[in-house]
């Protein structure tokens, strides 16, 4: 699951809120080893979610970096590269 949590800080344009959101979503599934909780769960799993994307945003906000902005399309095609060659047929 956590595999799919991106880098959101310096990138331009800069994450999104439904970024933030979808990353946090992630976490929580994968600290409660549940992608779906029960309808028992689902407040506490709704709130931790809500916690979480509010931590996640303030940290992502208040970091400070000298590095110029990355470009997400490069990033991705960088991605794209490195997986080709690991998953390259033999």
């Amino acid at each position: 699951m956590c595999r799919n949590i991106k880098t959101l800080h310096n990138f331009e344009p800069p994450a999104t809120a439904e970024e933030i959101h979808a990353s946090s979503l992630q976490f929580v599934r994968k600290l409660s080893g549940s992608t779906r909780p029960s309808k028992a769960n689902q407040e506490a799993f709704d709130r931790a979610v809500e916690k979480v994307t509010e931590a996640a945003r303030e940290l992502i906000h208040s970091l400070v970096t000298t590095a110029p902005p990355r470009n997400r399309d490069v990033e991705a095609a960088k991605a794209r590269e490195r997986s080709a060659t690991r998953f390259a047929a033999t």
